[in-house]
Parts: C-alpha cells; structure tokens; sequence
C-alpha cells in the first residue's frame, strides 16, 4: 500500500466517525421535531411555519464557520426541514404540472423531495385546491424576469381567498435531455417558450430546424425517453423523472433568468423582522389617484420593491396594481399606511405577508 493510501484510509475513517455523530446528532433533532409535532397537533397548527424556515435558514449561515458555502449548508437544511415534516404531518402541496416543470422543480428546492406533491393543469388550479383546503400549500409562478409578470396568478390573487405566505426565486436553466449521441438527433421537444429562450443555442448547433413543439417540457421529456433519436429540452428534474441524460447543460440564452414563485396558504405568515407584504389595488377613479397613492408610501418612508399592472375587471380602460412593499402587514408602520392608502383606491386587498427571500435557488 501507497503512503497516499495509508493517509486516504486514514482520512476516510475520519469521515465514517463524523458521520456516526452527525447520524445520531440529526435523530436526537428529529425527536424534538416529534414533540413539537405533538404539540402543534393539539390545536391544528400547520405543519410549514414560513417565519420558522427563515429563522432556521438565516441562523445556520450565520454559524456556519465554512469551508462548506452558506448555500450549501442552507440546502442540506431545506431537505432536513423536509424530512422532519415527514416526522409530524407531511404538507400537501400543490403546483403547476406536470412532473417534471420548473414549478415542480421550484417547490423540490423550497420543500425537499419527502412532502407530498400534486401536480394540477393549471394555476387557478392550484389556487382553488388551496382555498377548499384540499391541499395545505401551493406554489405558483408570479413573476420572471424575461417574460414579466404572470397573468393567471394575479388575477387569481384577487378572485381567491388564499393568503401569501412565502417566496422564492428559482434560476430557469434550461438542458438539452436525451439518450444520445448528440449527433445523431433527429428532433427535439419542448415548449414554444423554451425554445425562444434558447434560439442562440440551437441556431448555432443547427438543431433548431429539427425543433418540434409540445404542450410542456415534460412531455418533451416523455416523448424523448420513448424515442432513442429524440432529445428534449426542459429542466434537470424533467431528465431524472424520465431517465433521460444531460447532452448539454445551461442552453439558454439568458443565465440570468429566474422566475419568482409564491407560496399559498390559508394562514397568515407571523412577521419575522424581514418581511414583503403582497397588496392589490385599484386607484379612485378621479385624476392624479395613482400617483398620490405612490407618493404616499414613499413619505412614509415605505419602500415598494415589484409594481405591476393589470386591467381592471368590468372597468373598460381602467388598471389594478399589484405592489409588494417592505414590512409586514401587523408592523405599526405598514399598517398605517395602508389605511392612509385606502382613501386614494376605491378597492385595496392585502395578499399577504411573508420573509424576505434574496437567494436564487
């Protein structure tokens, strides 16, 4: 044996003892995790508490000492959280389907892969699985930063009664998927958007006179898992659910893109002292009303962080606005401005509060 052997079974055993304590360290926290899902079981409170997930998440990257990166160690958390709520109630949630979509894979990040998940047709779906409580969450795309805001969900946002909850931003990375050999390719699946998203890519790899356009990237995946000289393009989750390989990685013109998701529920998110507040608004038909509405929350000091416009229902030309504003909706601050605002709109609907998400996952 190499003297680099001996130092290797040396370090490896290291490793196998750190890994006893870190085994009976994680099963010493899932028996508190027990108790507290004993506890909240006694009065029905919901299993995902948003302002206790960033409590979590916020305090393990401020200990984190390193080598291991901060995103790294909030990663292993998120899976962790995942398998404690295995331990006291596992949430249902629900998301724009199918298997395999970039919903699917933004609620993998924020949830773990040991919850249940129900992939539904589409987000009014979603919303009205949540508010007749035949799920406890649900996710659905707000806003991207190529394609702008998501029509669907605002609407959805002011005809429902579900409450926001939570965030997160999820980087859309698209990936050519298939059995291969890339050379021998005779057609490639995905959705209209995706392709736009990659036209560089595949202009110059002279793959996109092969493309062919499906209904979503995870039928793409199907039908390329069904065909050996097919290839699909669509998310890494999209590629593990069909067995399908990664040709090539990060197609997408843009590496930028992401995608902000909402987290719905029917409970309100408890403030945690970094918080958005969600609201609707429909400004007072007389001139200069949205302008005083704006000017109001910047003299008090409120900072508005997404605006977006819809068009008023039954109100011919006239628009709604969707704000989120820092604060949260119980802080002193918020609340009064937002009383002060209601005189500017002839409708206001706070959607929600909940902790501020700045990662991309």
């Amino acid at each position: 044996m190499s003297e680099t052997e001996k130092q290797l079974d040396v370090l490896r055993v290291k490793i196998d003892e750190v890994d006893e304590k870190i085994v009976s360290l994680l099963n010493e926290r899932a028996e508190v995790v027990l108790k507290i899902g004993k506890t909240k079981s006694t009065d029905g409170t919901c299993t995902y508490v948003p302002n206790r997930e960033s409590q979590v998440l916020e305090r393990v990257s401020k200990i984190n000492p390193g080598p291991l990166p901060d995103q790294t160690i909030r990663a292993i958390y998120r899976e962790l959280m995942s398998g404690s709520f295995v331990l006291e109630q596992p949430p249902r949630i629900a998301y724009l389907g199918p298997p395999g979509s970039f919903s699917h894979l933004a609620a993998r990040r924020k949830f773990g892969s040991t919850v249940e998940y129900e992939a539904l047709q589409s987000i009014t779906a979603v919303f009205d699985e949540v508010e007749r409580g035949r799920v406890d969450l649900g996710l659905v795309p707000v806003e991207n930063t190529t394609g702008g805001g998501v029509a669907d969900t605002l609407d959805a946002l002011v005809d429902r009664q579900v409450i926001v909850c939570g965030e997160l931003n999820l980087g859309v990375h698209l990936h050519l998927l298939g059995n291969g050999p890339l050379g021998k390719i005779e057609r490639v699946y995905s959705k209209v958007e995706a392709f736009a998203q990659c036209r560089q890519w595949l202009t110059e790899t002279g793959l996109i006179d092969k493309s062919q356009a499906v209904t979503s990237t995870s039928k793409a995946a199907e039908l390329a898992s069904q065909e050996s000289a097919s290839a699909a393009i669509g998310s890494e989750l999209a590629g593990e659910i069909y067995g399908l390989d990664r040709l090539a990685d990060g197609i997408e013109d843009n590496p930028n893109n992401v995608t902000r998701f909402l987290v719905l529920s029917r409970t309100v998110a408890k403030p945690t002292g970094d918080d958005k507040t969600a609201v609707y608004f429909h400004a007072a038909d007389r001139p200069g009303a949205l302008v005083e509405v704006l000017a109001m929350f910047r003299q008090l000091g409120i900072n508005m962080t997404f605006i977006q416009s819809r068009p008023a229902r039954g109100k011919g030309f006239e628009y709604a606005f969707f704000v989120d504003v820092e604060g949260h909706r119980e802080s002193k601050k918020l609340s009064e401005a937002l009383e002060h605002a209601k005189q500017f709109c002839s409708n206001l609907k706070v959607l929600g509060s909940y902790p501020c998400v700045r990662e991309v996952l």
